[in-house]
């Protein structure tokens, strides 16, 4: 399988350097050129729980931190994205549903890159099904559990 083209930056916030280990530069590329169907710029900053509040809250009118914030620019012919994930909800979220946090985080990557390609799950139940059918059939490929098993 030919993977696209991926011109990455990957930034860690003051605060959220914790995950830097956990995250090399070519394991954040790999996941994301997993779920890549078109050639892509995409910006990866993982935050703290402060920048992730106010991101939220400035953007989608919520006010709490979330896992994972997908801005998508542009779609075709090359998706540019900035995806800012939320270091402490994930780490959170990971405790919580049972996964190690390096899995967590391949998943919510691939979920945003898959949304900054077009992909929507709150539109339709039908959607939502397409899109986690997906999502898994890609961290499978990758070698990891459907992330939305019980």
């Amino acid at each position: 399988m030919a993977l696209n083209q991926l011109s990455l930056s990957l930034q860690f916030a003051q605060g959220a350097t914790q995950h830097r280990a956990l995250l090399p530069r070519h394991r954040v590329a790999r996941w994301i050129r997993h779920a890549l169907s078109v050639d892509a710029e995409i910006t990866v900053r993982i935050v703290g729980s402060e920048e992730g509040r106010r991101l939220n809250h400035e953007f989608r009118h919520k006010d709490y931190a979330t896992n994972v914030l997908t801005f998508d620019y542009q779609q075709e012919p090359v998706a540019v994205a900035d995806l800012v994930l939320c270091a402490p909800v994930v780490e959170r979220e990971a405790h919580e549903q049972n996964k190690t946090l390096q899995e967590h985080y391949a998943h919510l990557l691939v979920h945003g890159v898959l949304h900054a390609q077009g992909w929507d799950h709150e539109t339709s139940d039908e959607d939502a099904r397409e899109m986690e059918a997906y999502e898994t059939a890609i961290l499978q490929e990758l070698g990891f559990a459907d992330p939305y098993a019980a």
